[in-house]
């Protein structure tokens, strides 16, 4: 399926819509520009490797003598006839053999192939031009036939007799041209341009119409039929820093997830979210290092929150947080842990980690678990936001699943790289469950693709404090942490009751592994 610049192409076929056109072609200057320079290069190479060539040229008159018996229109109107016939003649095999008589260096196939003869219209004048790639072959086979074509013609026409017919006078040449007539530099410059400039924009467009991507907020929100919540720019230093934190906390891509934050915060007034979901298509599109951030994000806001680290598969949430997965969420469905011992707190901030734990054989099992129901439902008493990050929807079931425990889910979508046959499959997954589809975020939008207020046009938009950047960057080198757990979150209803804090001697501070993508 194509995307949305194919769409409007396909759309408007049979008028044109340069709007279209022109977002195709701008998406792909590079490939214009490449095939544009690669046209030139063949059109320079070409002129330097071809041979030049030099031309001489020789012009007749036609003149038939008068007698008694015709006008002289008649005999000018019969020297014209002819001279349409000395055309041939001038590239026949008779007179190239009477120039190679005189010039034995010759051959036959060279002088023959070389003359180029023409008559202009309505006048008794004959013209030849030869060719060749040595000036001084160019001037001795033209020299050769502007001696002997008049008398071959004589022979021909007036058979011996002392009456001609025809009289063929030498009035030019042979004259040779000094500057070679070929290659043309100019005009196989401008054609070698022209050539690659049109096979840049037709492949330009051509890409656009077989490219099945997403690449702009509108197309999403017309594929999925739900709001885009944001759209999160490509950056480079997400690689070294994936949390928007210290440096990264004044970024233009962190007041993106600000806004996401906040468009969460008013998708529906009436039932406001409180546990959300947090998935994707299929694997590296961003969605562990989305839900970290937004979970940051919830924080900052002073909103007591807890991110679930529930993609039992490939979880990273903990190594962008730099905590310890080795206890966490599996461990509590089995039994084998209490809630108190599995959740971590993180930075200076109201924000609490209960990690992935062991990797079980059957994570779908453990997510539609009724444990599973149970704990989420006791968790969203004790947190004012749960953020839970989930496997892909296409894959595997586990997001689908966990999404009927939520309030919402958030489907993450890659610019340029999801098909929007995988997204479709999502949202249909998504739909088949009944789970609450809040709408999606575009995240690695490159520069002028589409990025969001907070993603591209700004930079930065205001400064974190000082202090608190101070605070969170000694946090994260392993430093304890002050406030008590009371004043993260209230206390677990049912079995899930908190009866202790968290062990302070928990160790944290593995180093954070980066994304495959180098994205959030």
């Amino acid at each position: 399926m194509p995307n949305d610049t194919a769409a409007e192409l396909k759309a408007h076929s049979g008028a044109l819509d340069m709007r279209a056109y022109g977002r195709a072609i701008r998406k792909s200057w590079w490939l214009v520009l490449l095939l544009a320079v690669l046209g030139l290069g063949a059109g320079v190479l070409i002129t330097a490797k071809a041979t030049p060539q030099y031309q001489s040229s020789i012009t007749w008159f036609a003149s038939t003598p008068t007698n008694g018996d015709g006008t002289p229109l008649q005999a000018d109107q019969y020297a014209q006839r002819r001279v349409n016939s000395y055309v041939g003649l001038l590239t026949s095999e008779k007179l190239s053999d009477l120039v190679v008589e005189k010039n034995p260096a010759l051959t036959r196939d060279q002088v023959q192939s070389s003359i180029t003869a023409s008559a202009d219209l309505n006048t008794v004048l004959l013209s030849a031009t030869v060719t060749a790639s040595s000036p001084a072959t160019s001037l001795a086979i033209a020299t050769g036939v502007a001696d002997t074509f008049g008398t071959m013609v004589q022979q021909l026409e007036n058979r011996g007799t002392d009456n001609p017919t025809v009289v063929l006078n030498v009035v030019s040449g042979p004259t040779l041209n000094p500057v070679p007539v070929s290659p043309k530099k100019t005009l196989n410059y401008a054609l070698g341009l022209v050539v690659g400039l049109a096979a840049g924009l037709a492949l330009a467009i051509l890409r656009t119409i077989l490219d099945t991507t997403v690449r702009s907020p509108q197309a999403l929100r017309e594929l999925t039929g739900a709001p885009v919540l944001a759209t999160i720019a490509s950056d480079r230093g997400a690689r070294r820093s994936p949390l928007i934190v210290d440096r990264s906390a004044q970024s233009g891509r962190a007041e993106a997830f600000r806004q996401l934050r906040t468009n969460l915060q008013f998708v529906d007034l009436q039932e406001p979210v409180r546990t959300l979901v947090v998935t994707s298509s299929l694997p590296d599109e961003g969605k562990s290092s989305t839900a970290a951030n937004l979970a940051v994000a919830f924080a900052e806001s002073g909103r007591r929150t807890l991110l679930v680290e529930a993609d039992l598969r490939r979880p990273k949430v903990a190594d962008y947080l730099e905590l310890e997965r080795a206890v966490g969420l599996t461990d509590v469905l089995l039994g084998g842990v209490d809630i108190n011992d599995a959740l971590q707190p993180w930075g200076n901030l109201p924000l609490t980690l209960l990690a992935s734990g062991t990797i079980p054989p059957n994570p779908s099992e453990l997510l539609g678990s009724p444990v599973m129901a149970e704990l989420m439902a006791s968790l969203s008493t004790s947190f004012e936001m749960v953020v839970i990050d989930t496997p892909p929807l296409v894959p595997v079931t586990d997001a689908a699943i966990a999404a009927t425990l939520a309030d919402g889910a958030i489907l993450i979508v890659r610019y340029g790289r999801t098909s929007r046959a995988d997204i479709a499959a999502a949202v249909r997954s998504l739909d088949a469950v009944g789970a609450r589809n809040l709408g999606s975020v575009l995240t690695m939008v490159p520069p002028g693709g589409g990025a969001s207020y907070g993603a591209a046009r700004y930079n930065t938009y205001g400064a974190e404090s000082p202090t608190r950047s101070k605070r969170l960057r000694l946090n994260r080198k392993g430093k304890r942490v002050e406030e008590s757990n009371a004043e993260r979150h209230a206390p677990l209803p049912s079995s899930f009751d908190r009866s202790s804090p968290p062990s302070a001697d928990r160790p944290r501070g593995r180093r954070a592994a980066p994304s495959d993508d180098g994205e959030i």
